[in-house]
C-alpha cells in the first residue's frame, strides 16, 4: 500500500499574521528573510529549515504554528478555488 502524497500549507502563518496585523514584509524583516522566501510560502513551496526556524524565532512560535502537512490532493483542491 503507498502512502498518500503530502503537502505544506502555510494557511496558519498567513493567519497569525492577520491576527498581529503584520504584513509580509514585516514577516521578511522581522525574520531577515529573502523576498524570495516569502513568495515560495505565499505558493505553500518547500523553503529551507533554516527560513522556518527564523520565522518561528522572530514570532516567537513552534512549526506547527505556522505550517501543517496536508494531503496533496487536497492542496491542490484548494488552489483551485
Amino acid at each position: 500500500m503507498m502512502a498518500e502524497q503530502m503537502a505544506v500549507s502555510y494557511k496558519r502563518l498567513w493567519k497569525l499574521l492577520i491576527d498581529r496585523e503584520m504584513k509580509k514584509k514585516d514577516l521578511q524583516t522581522a525574520a531577515e528573510i529573502s523576498p524570495s522566501s516569502v513568495s515560495k510560502l505565499s505558493k505553500n513551496e518547500n523553503v529551507s529549515m533554516d527560513v522556518l526556524i527564523k520565522i518561528c524565532s522572530a514570532l516567537g512560535v513552534r512549526f506547527e504554528d505556522i505550517m501543517e502537512l496536508v494531503p496533496a490532493a487536497r492542496q491542490r483542491q484548494g488552489e483551485n478555488r
